[in-house]
This record gives structure tokens, C-alpha cells and sequence, in this order.
């Protein structure tokens, strides 16, 4: 099996994204999946290291277009010290998708207003409460 798998083209492995849904207090029907996290610097005075989360976001299933969520460096640094432990990376995914929810429910245009979100520290600790971390 090995060797027939190692015979095809590498372009035959694609990754599969797992495409879901979630339906807005807006009355929209979104369509997501996660495609990444990386290192986001800071692009001014007045913003900090971050960890930057993408999905790829559908409400019509016509224009697909990216959101951004930034977790700031300083607000996992604030809660783990509040908590006493640090914030552990399905957490830190987890508070993040809340923050995706929240805007899903919050924006009406999610498009044009909600392309690139922010958490701070008490966004993250009520999304993180709402699930049980402590």
C-alpha cells in the first residue's frame, strides 16, 4: 500500500477542509472552515504581538472571503497569570472560534465590518468561562 501511495503525484494529497456551519442571531446562515494560525506583528504604535487565526467565511455560498482573529501575546500572558496556568493551544483555538460566533451573531455585515476581529482580555475570559475553563 505504501509503495502505490508513494507512486502518485504528490498534488493527489490535498488537504480537506472541513467546511461547517453556524446559523447567526442575524438570521444568516454562515458557512466556515479554519485555514490557519500564524505570528502576526505589530503594525503600530498602538497594537501588540499577536496570533493571528484565518477562516475562510461563506454566507451566501456565491463570495467566500477570509476573517481574521487576532489574540494578542499580552492578553494569554494577562489570563494565564490570573489563572495560574497557561492557556493551552485548544483554548486558545477555542476562545477564538467564540470570537467568530460572537461576530456571526453580532455584525449584520459580516462581510464588510467583521473582516478583522480583536480579543482582549475580557472577551477572552467570557468566552472561556461560557465553556467551563477555568
Amino acid at each position: 500500500m505504501l509503495a502505490a501511495r508513494s507512486a502518485l503525484p504528490e498534488a493527489t494529497f490535498m488537504t480537506i477542509r472541513r467546511l461547517k456551519t453556524y446559523t447567526g442571531s442575524q438570521g444568516y446562515v454562515y458557512q466556515y472552515y479554519f485555514v490557519g494560525k500564524r505570528p502576526a506583528q505589530a503594525s503600530g504604535a498602538h497594537e501588540s504581538e499577536a496570533n493571528e487565526y484565518i477562516f475562510d467565511v461563506t454566507s451566501d455560498r456565491k463570495l467566500t472571503y477570509a476573517v481574521s482573529i487576532f489574540l494578542p501575546h499580552q492578553v494569554i500572558a494577562a489570563w494565564a497569570e490570573c489563572h495560574g496556568r497557561p492557556l493551552v493551544d485548544s483554548e486558545q483555538y477555542a476562545a477564538v472560534k467564540m470570537r467568530l460566533f460572537r461576530a456571526f451573531d453580532e455584525l449584520e455585515e459580516m462581510q464588510t465590518r467583521g473582516r478583522q476581529l480583536q480579543i482582549d482580555s475580557q472577551s477572552l475570559e467570557e468566552s472561556l468561562a461560557s465553556l467551563g475553563v477555568e
